[in-house]
């Protein structure tokens, strides 16, 4: 079967249509996805997490993430974006993926697995820090429980979403909900487009001697602008 994916044979038209039908389908759901952003609840989402991610680095504190599997490439992906650069050279900022191979471990054999990520956060995080969770279900339990963990703490709460939203939806300070969609990969897709944005906000309201009106213009034209490059109806 992957051998018939990698080397379609010109010769076999309905194995190519099938797969030409497959790939159309697949890149229009994730289009969809994406243009889930320019919703007015998700353009004022990555407003409002942009300017309380700003307030928490001016304050000296950081942001700490976590995700399962690809969400957890996502949450390491989000933390390099701050500590290393997005776009332009700037101070590096504070931010932890918990990701670490031996605290995992160890939490998820002498603990349990619903544990590693409020571990972490008892460890980590402090009152003004942020946390970011990541769960396409919502329901993930370790990313549920580290929710809770960092409202007890006084951390500022952010959770992308997917799905219905789950168990967290209405729990966290700000959320996102990417629904529609019963897999993970579309819902993921659409997180990392918000995310990129997001920091893509967070070093102009830092860096950038602009206002922060002007700052939240350009996060709403950079989700306008990726849906329009794919000529996408944002009413779908």
């Amino acid at each position: 079967m992957l051998s018939s994916i990698c080397y379609i044979n010109p010769n076999e038209p309905k194995v190519v249509t099938v797969m030409k039908d497959l790939i159309i389908k697949s890149i229009s759901d994730s289009i969809a996805a994406t243009a889930q952003l320019q919703k007015a609840c998700n353009i004022e989402f990555i407003e409002n997490v942009a300017l309380k991610m700003r307030d928490c680095f001016q304050s000296g504190r950081k942001v700490i993430v976590a995700g399962n599997g690809g969400s957890l490439c996502d949450a390491s992906h989000f933390a390099e974006e701050l500590t290393g650069l997005f776009r332009k050279m700037r101070p590096a900022l504070p931010a932890i993926a918990l990701s670490e191979p031996g605290h995992i471990t160890c939490v998820a054999n002498d603990i349990g697995f619903e544990s590693v990520f409020s571990r972490g956060i008892e460890a980590f995080g402090k009152k003004g820090d942020i946390f970011i969770g990541l769960t396409t279900s919502g329901n993930s339990p370790n990313i549920v429980k580290a929710v809770h963990k960092a409202k007890e703490m006084g951390l500022t709460t952010v959770t992308f979403l997917g799905k219905s939203g789950g168990k967290l939806l209405g729990f966290a300070d700000f959320e996102i909900v990417i629904d529609g969609f019963e897999t993970s990969d579309r819902i993921q897709e659409a997180h990392m487009v918000a995310i990129h944005v997001l920091i893509e906000a967070v070093e102009i309201l830092l860096f950038e001697k602009t206002s922060e009106e002007n700052s939240c213009n350009i996060a709403k034209k950079d989700v306008f602008a990726y849906a329009d490059s794919f000529s996408v109806n944002s009413k779908n």
